[in-house]
């Protein structure tokens, strides 16, 4: 009887967090649907009267979010692919690859988890601007091409191949670059799906650094385009539902898609780490 009341209050507090979450969420995709006003009206509805897509067509049309939309899109698969080649390569080195230095190089790697990024900005800043690379996607796209927890997270997967694996496609004369494309990646996937999903993610949602780059409103991601925006339509909460689920629809998909993946990923890297 304790055992099966335990279970049921597991349950009911899962049940309770779940509808935590997911309240605030499909109100937002209601009042994204809510004719001009009725999402401020007393008493709140929780359903349109009439559901309209016409919040969907100003976002599009009149105030021109498409290109914010395919510039938040473009940065965050270039980034991504970039990172996974980059933290790929590094977590392997530093997992298997023999060198001088080694292990105090990742020491010091690790040391730096702990400087948070907002620290980091003003000298990354600076640095970038005697590149030139203010204002243009470089500039946004240079802090998430390398990460520690990346290349942490893919180092520690990496441990668990077997060196007996990789001793063998070196003595069929296989190069280091012929292993870590041709086993390393096939080996390391799980992983990397996950660190795929962090780093979209995260370059996705990445409101401050883009902020803090980019000048022209032209290349504006798809975050600080809303922002701007909210301080012209602060009234207009329909609309900005209608923008925020834009913003939040591409990263729920992808991990909707990817979830068995990544959470093989994540359980992997916890067991074999």
């Amino acid at each position: 009887m304790r055992r099966r009341a335990e279970v049921v209050l597991l349950h009911a507090a899962l049940v309770a967090g779940a509808v935590l979450v997911l309240v605030p969420l499909l109100w937002m995709v209601s009042a994204s649907l809510m004719p001009a006003g009725e999402a401020t009206a007393v008493p709140p509805r929780l359903l349109p009267s009439a559901a309209t897509l016409e919040h969907y067509r100003a976002l599009f049309t009149r105030l021109d979010l498409a290109r914010a939309f395919l510039n938040s899109a473009g940065l965050a698969a270039a980034v991504t692919l970039i990172a996974l080649v980059v933290n790929s390569m590094a977590g392997y080195a530093f997992a298997k690859l023999r060198f001088a230095g080694r292990e105090r190089i990742f020491r010091l790697l690790l040391a730096a988890l702990v400087i948070p990024a907002q620290v980091a900005m003003l000298p990354l800043f600076l640095m970038l601007r005697e590149l030139h690379l203010v204002n243009t996607y470089a500039g946004v796209m240079v802090p998430g091409l390398a990460s520690v927890f990346g290349i942490f997270l893919v180092r520690q997967y990496a441990l668990s191949i077997p060196e007996s694996v990789l001793d063998a496609a070196r003595i069929d004369g296989a190069g280091e670059l012929r292993i870590y494309r041709s086993l390393v990646l096939y080996l390391c996937a799980p992983i990397l799906v996950t660190l795929a999903v962090f780093t979209f993610m995260g370059t996705w949602n990445d409101f401050m650094w883009p902020l803090v780059v980019l000048a022209d409103a032209r290349l504006y991601t798809l975050p600080v385009a809303l922002a701007s925006l909210a301080g012209e339509h602060v009234q207009d909460v329909e609309l900005m539902m209608a923008g925020a689920v834009l913003t939040v629809l591409p990263v729920v998909l992808l991990f909707v898609g990817l979830q068995r993946h990544y959470i093989a990923g994540i359980m992997a890297g916890g067991v074999k780490g």
